[in-house]
């Protein structure tokens, strides 16, 4: 690729996510919000992209957390999201969890009291959760809608709701089989449990890191035992009926992601689905339902989590592929991404995993941060 397109292009991404980092509501500073066709900041994503951005602006990075600790609720509940003129409050849409994310920005500013209070908040979280989000009993955290995990018009979540009843995150509604065991949103609440343990530890919390650290141990053993199908060697939400909700979707990567599986199952998983060309290794990978699922979508609809490769799936990549010794797979994913992005005539949200054709969302910050990250990580622009 050419270099000076590479750095013009770098300079695009950098001058944009500036502008998009903007006031939201009931908090007095400015946080980089999601860009494009989505003007706020998501629980979900907000904090991994502060955290991606913050070398570029450490305070952005800080705000970018603590925006939902500061209008975190009395029940310990965590706004999904924030806009303009309003948070948001119908789901709890995790994926990367929040306290994985602070724990690594209090070690990037050296920033003692954001720890501190980052573990205060995230506790709160966790027992919010562990609540309001384990009505079957099983230790696990339970999907009650679509936007729970951000998979907005994935096959997952075919013909159920897409929030919570009365926007109220406790109640599950009355709609096929709800609620779900989720992997991924379990996953989330492990890695939580992980980092807490260790912040606790930096604290002087020894006997909090300590009891963290079982109950991050129990949580892992459980997402196997109830959500691991080893017929299939895959993971899957499994229905108030105790039945697979055999979708093979990017919940899986979502395990990865928070390092729930040991390595010699990692590569069982890895060799059989993330590496398959016929399943997540696209051509341009990877995307957010396997190309083997007859349910995966063919084309590019808007904001699908049903087939395209999304900006922030490759975003979270790193986070899994660098722990499990997958570097040469990663810079070709990385590379694939700059290839792809170059090529586009902005920053979008999605693409084809076969022709790397971008849609929805221009001036979308994931797709930035994904850019510069990941020209960054290749040294693309070291000599320049």
């Amino acid at each position: 690729m050419e270099l000076a397109a590479v750095a013009r292009k770098y300079q695009e991404a950098l001058t944009a996510l500036a502008g998009n980092v903007r006031p939201v509501f009931r908090y007095d500073k400015p946080v980089l919000i999601e860009g494009g066709d989505y003007p706020g900041i998501w629980l979900e994503c907000g904090p991994l992209e502060g955290l991606v951005y913050a070398k570029h602006s450490p305070e952005t990075a800080k705000a970018n957390h603590e925006v939902f600790f500061d209008l975190q609720r009395e029940d310990g509940y965590l706004p999904c999201l924030v806009r303009k003129e309003k948070t948001g409050s119908g789901q709890i849409q995790m994926v990367v969890p929040i306290a994985a994310t602070a724990l690594e920005t209090a070690d990037l500013t050296g920033d003692e009291g954001f720890l501190a209070k980052a573990y205060r908040s995230c506790a709160r979280w966790d027992a919010w959760l562990a609540a309001h989000r384990d009505t079957r009993g099983t230790g696990l955290c339970e999907a009650f809608c679509e936007f729970d995990t951000g998979h907005d018009n994935s096959p997952r979540f075919k013909g159920l709701p897409k929030q919570c009843p009365g926007n109220d995150p406790a109640v599950c509604p009355r709609a096929g089989k709800l609620p779900y065991l989720a992997p991924d949103l379990s996953a989330s609440v492990y890695g939580g449990r992980v980092a807490l343990a260790k912040m606790a530890e930096r604290l002087g919390r020894s006997s909090d890191a300590r009891m963290w650290t079982d109950k991050a141990e129990q949580l892992r053993r459980l997402i196997i035992r109830f959500c691991y199908d080893p017929e299939d060697e895959c993971f899957y939400d499994v229905d108030a009926d105790g039945r697979f909700v055999k979708v093979r979707g990017d919940a899986l990567t979502r395990v990865l992601g928070e390092h729930v599986v040991d390595p010699p199952m990692f590569e069982r998983i890895y060799a059989r689905y993330i590496r398959n060309p016929n399943e997540f290794w696209a051509p341009y990978p990877l995307p957010s339902i396997s190309l083997g699922d007859p349910q995966a979508a063919r084309d590019l609809p808007y904001n699908s989590w049903g087939g395209p490769s999304q900006a922030l799936t490759a975003l979270r990549a790193v986070r899994w592929f660098e722990h499990y010794g997958k570097s040469v797979d990663l810079k070709h994913l990385m590379t694939r991404w700059v290839e792809a992005i170059l090529a586009s005539g902005g920053f979008m949200q999605q693409m084809s995993p076969l022709t790397g054709e971008f849609s929805t969302s221009d001036g979308y910050s994931p797709a930035m941060l994904v850019f510069l990250d990941f020209v960054d990580r290749l040294g693309l622009l070291e000599s320049q």
